[in-house]
């Protein structure tokens, strides 16, 4: 089995915290200097993995991550999986973003993706 890290790029650094808890293959998209040839590899990644986690943290900066996860819901939602940390790290926290990241998660719900609130929760998935 293997799992696509998606998610939120920047801020709290969830991929380090989860990686070493998985007992699957796994791919990390972030790069240091990203490439023509890391954009190719990370779309044959995100298609080619058993599951697809999307991350969102605090440092969501833009609305990508929450558009491939919706775009995924709608079409594979069991291979789909939300990770929704953005209370994990109360800085830069707005009650706005986090009413809108829970509508955002119920709407998933609602379409078949499984959502998760913990690292500790997505790794007993995984490696259940």
């Amino acid at each position: 089995m293997k799992v696509f890290l998606g998610g939120t790029c920047s801020g709290w650094k969830w991929r380090d915290k989860l990686q070493p808890l998985l007992k699957c293959d796994f791919y990390n998209p972030i790069v240091r200097n990203w490439s023509e040839e890391d954009r190719l590899k990370e779309v044959h990644e995100r298609e080619t993995s058993d599951y697809v986690l999307y991350g969102i943290t605090n440092g969501i900066k833009g609305v990508y991550s929450i558009a491939e996860v919706v775009d995924d819901s709608n079409k594979r939602p069991e291979k789909t999986l939300f990770l929704n940390l953005y209370k994990e790290d109360e800085r830069n926290f707005t009650k706005q973003m986090s009413h809108s990241l829970k509508a955002v998660e119920n709407l998933l719900r609602e379409n078949g993706v499984r959502c998760f609130d913990s690292i500790e929760s997505v790794e007993n998935f995984l490696n259940g």
